[in-house]
């Protein structure tokens, strides 16, 4: 297809006499753009030989080629190369080879070219204008070349990963990547599988037990076929909506909200909240959600600090019995929790205000002036809650 060009493209810009000149540059820049894509990019370090060598060393002497063609002619169709593009990106799929290492190849070959074009622009003298519009016709020309590879590159994908199904999980298992995938390849593969990209998503675990049906379309992403299940879902999607229909008995845990780069962190806590639910030590819930229990699971989230506050601020228990241990901390804990004098911790506790006294006078002998001070009250209170999360009560 013809190319209209227009009077500010740099193509318009370049005078057609410079095309013979670039042609004699074009074998000693094809091979300092091998030379340093091997250098510099690891995937792509092996010899020459075979189709691998071949397909590489074309395309990029094709790329100078018809860049000069353009040169020559800024109405010059991408037409005759675009193919030859396309299955270059298709072979680098086919390669195993990802698509950022096939952009990465792109851009270092772009600096390449510039550079070479720079020093071409000097010896022949060129105005500063002129190099200007080099410039940006060099990175046009890469860009064009570029977007044709990729287009080659995600048509094989899609052809390798079958149903539509299997793309848009595939696109689920790059966002929940870690490391993370570049924002490019995930955004590509959101494109090819008409996928939104959004802002923040929850990332939803379910029991097994209750697996619900796959959804083939829509915003929700779902991988149901593994032995952990999960969803990841835009923010603004009603989930209640969704879930109640399809969990059949089954349990979810919703996670936190998160930006999309963060999407494995909410996959990763809700996956201990569903577990911890599992346990006891949270609500037993068709849909759990991470957001309303998020001290909870801070709590948990540490054992080793836990168990160290736990044994540093509740020491003055240890002499006691179990049973004395048990009510004095449930009576320490309403007196924290309630900031009241004996009826109101009696009211909490469901005893008598005068047992409540008894207690107090004997944790004022145990604590001492520790219960006077405010940032030990505070850290009192946390390992309470915290001993009693890690004994599974579901009481707090």
């Amino acid at each position: 297809m013809t190319r209209l060009i227009d009077a500010g493209s740099p193509w318009a810009k370049l005078p057609s006499e410079l095309a013979p000149l670039m042609r004699a540059q074009v074998p000693g820049v094809t091979a300092q753009i091998l030379s340093r894509i091997q250098e510099e990019i690891p995937e792509y370090s092996r010899p020459l030989d075979g189709p691998f060598g071949h397909a590489i060393t074309n395309g990029i002497e094709h790329a100078l080629i018809q860049f000069v063609h353009r040169v020559a002619d800024p109405q010059t169709p991408l037409d005759p190369c675009a193919e030859m593009y396309r299955r270059l990106g298709c072979g680098e799929f086919r390669e195993g080879r990802s698509l950022d290492t096939l952009q990465a190849a792109y851009r270092l070959g772009a600096r390449i070219a510039w550079r070479s074009m720079s020093e071409f622009g000097e010896q022949v003298q060129l105005s500063t204008a002129t190099m200007r519009a080099l410039g940006e016709a060099v990175f046009e020309h890469i860009d064009d070349l570029a977007a044709l590879a990729v287009e080659g590159y995600l048509a094989a994908q899609a052809k390798a990963s079958g149903s539509r199904e299997r793309r848009r999980r595939r696109l689920l298992e790059l966002i929940l990547a870690e490391p993370p995938t570049p924002r490019q390849v995930i955004s590509e593969l959101a494109d090819a599988v008409d996928w939104p990209l959004p802002v923040r998503v929850h990332v939803v675990a379910l029991d097994p037990s209750g697996v619900p049906e796959p959804w083939l379309d829509g915003p929700i992403l779902a991988d149901l076929e593994g032995p952990a299940p999960h969803l990841l879902v835009p923010e603004g999607i009603e989930l209640d909506e969704h879930l109640g229909e399809v969990l059949h008995g089954g349990r979810a845990a919703v996670g936190p909200l998160a930006a999309l780069e963060e999407a494995a962190e909410s996959l990763r806590w809700a996956r201990r909240a569903l577990q911890l639910a599992r346990d006891g030590v949270l609500p037993d819930e068709p849909i759990l959600r991470c957001s309303e229990h998020l001290a909870s699971l801070w709590l948990v989230s540490e054992a080793f600090l836990r168990d160290a506050l736990i044994r540093k601020r509740l020491a003055p228990l240890d002499p006691l019995t179990p049973r004395q241990w048990e009510r004095l901390a449930e009576t320490l804990l309403a007196w924290l929790e309630t900031r009241s004098g004996a009826p109101g911790v009696a009211s909490r506790l469901g005893i008598h205000p005068q047992t409540v006294r008894y207690r107090l006078h004997q944790l004022e002998d145990l604590f001492g002036s520790d219960l006077n001070d405010p940032d030990t009250r505070f850290e009192l209170e946390v390992a309470l809650r915290a001993d009693r999360l890690a004994r599974g009560d579901k009481g707090i």
